[in-house]
């Protein structure tokens, strides 16, 4: 538990961000929670109502306050169409910061977020050997997606379709690499993330594939941690200070101009979060707000620096279209919608665009987890646009959105692929 000087501060950082919010209600016209429950205290100004007392309410009913703070996708929706710039995502993730502070970290959750993960080593050798008896618990449902449901009640996993553990991971592929500038005279540090590097491995050999074809030089360092979303948003700020620290140490002393990455979390994880949430003391902040400064999409960094650019051909006659869901990390916290689809161009596939392709798929990572049925209700819509696009392959530029996508059509059995758009660039090549 948190001590109460810690807390004080915490509340004191909390109260002078509150004061932005004008009540408006442009929140409740974009937030897809609200969209579904209909109820206030799901939608932004409500829960900023409530952070307002939060003191008082904390004493009257922490768990109700719990509950309702953890009903949010974090997709930022809010805060990208807040009129008064309200900074809505740092304001919850210190509320859950306090509500961990309060309760204190639960112990399952202390053994994940500051044993494991904080311990690469040991996090790699954990999915390893998951990796080879996974088959013992679940089974596949879907060749095309590569979807599997697990073979036994499991109240966790529930009656998800899910990817599995890669059988080789990336880092199995690619330990490290260090190599020059070539041709373009740039050099990039690669942050693949830990679900490319354990479950889609395909998406780091597709950015090393391109990278290399544009004369890139890449820095790809041992025993990179996870960029710490999951551990922010459940509140542990302590975990969070330290996986910050480890990839600080890993990537110190390099040259590159640009760290890129292929998820769309930990590219606005490291770009904004990283400056603004780290407090732990041990890292020279500045060197934070270097790394954060040249941190980009690999869509982002392929367009701006490496001169992709749209196919002037016209796709050959048969070729499946393609259509394009924008990650909310990318799009609301990074402002980032049309690089992404010039590379699904570039690779000279036709695109077209579904419905409401800005909208969140429902997954926000842990709200997954804890809210799956509300989970499936927000994506289901995304995979009604994505059936009516008539699109044979939904591309993205996120893992994590990747996972909720593939277990929607595959309890369709829709018949449409789920790609990175790295991976059609790669294969166009």
């Amino acid at each position: 538990m948190a001590d109460i000087h810690q807390l004080a501060q915490q509340f004191k950082e909390l109260d002078d961000q509150l004061v932005n919010c004008m009540r408006c209600g442009m929140c409740q016209a974009v937030c897809p929670v609200f969209s579904e429950t209909g109820r206030e205290v799901d939608v932004t100004r409500g829960k900023l109502a409530l952070l307002d007392c939060l003191a008082d309410e904390l004493l009257r009913d922490a768990d109700g306050v719990n509950a309702t703070l953890s009903r949010c996708l974090l997709c930022g929706t809010c805060e990208a169409n807040c009129p008064s710039g309200v900074k809505v995502l740092d304001i919850f993730l210190k509320a859950r910061a306090i509500m961990t502070g309060y309760y204190g970290l639960h112990p399952a959750k202390r053994a994940i977020f500051r044993g494991m993960l904080a311990n690469p080593r040991l996090f790699n050798a954990l999915t390893a050997i998951g990796s080879r008896f996974q088959g013992l618990f679940t089974k596949k449902v879907d060749d095309l997606l590569g979807s599997s449901c697990a073979r036994f009640n499991a109240p966790l996993i529930a009656d998800r379709h899910f990817n599995s553990l890669a059988t080789t991971p990336f880092r199995k592929h690619v330990a490290s690499l260090d190599t020059a500038a070539g041709s373009s005279g740039l050099r990039v540090a690669f942050f693949p993330g830990c679900v490319v590097d354990k479950m889609y491995p395909a998406i780091g050999d597709a950015t090393l594939k391109v990278l290399k074809h544009h004369g890139v030089g890449v820095f790809l360092p041992e025993n990179q941690a996870c960029c710490g979303i999951p551990v922010l948003s459940s509140g542990d700020r302590q975990g969070f200070n330290r996986l910050v620290e480890i990839n600080i140490d890993r990537f110190a002393g390099a040259a590159f101009d640009a760290l890129v990455t292929p998820c769309a979390s930990c590219t606005s994880t490291i770009k904004e979060l990283w400056p603004r949430l780290y407090d732990g003391g041990k890292v020279n902040t500045e060197a934070i707000r270097l790394i954060g400064d040249k941190t980009m999409d690999i869509s982002q960094f392929l367009v701006d620096h490496c001169g992709v650019a749209a196919s002037g051909e016209q796709p050959d006659r048969g070729t499946a279209a393609v259509t394009y869901h924008d990650p909310c990390h990318l799009k609301n916290s990074l402002g980032i919608t049309a690089q992404p689809r010039t590379v699904i161009k570039a690779s000279n596939v036709p695109l077209i665009e579904m419905q409401e392709a800005g909208v969140c798929c429902g997954c926000g990572g842990t709200f997954n987890l804890f809210h799956y049925e509300m989970s499936r209700k927000i994506g289901g819509r995304k995979a009604d646009h994505i059936e009516s696009s008539t699109a044979k392959t939904v591309a993205t530029s996120c893992p994590a959105c990747m996972m909720q996508i593939t277990d929607l059509l595959s309890h369709r059995k829709s018949g449409i692929k789920v790609r990175h758009v790295i991976e059609l660039y790669a294969d166009s090549l």
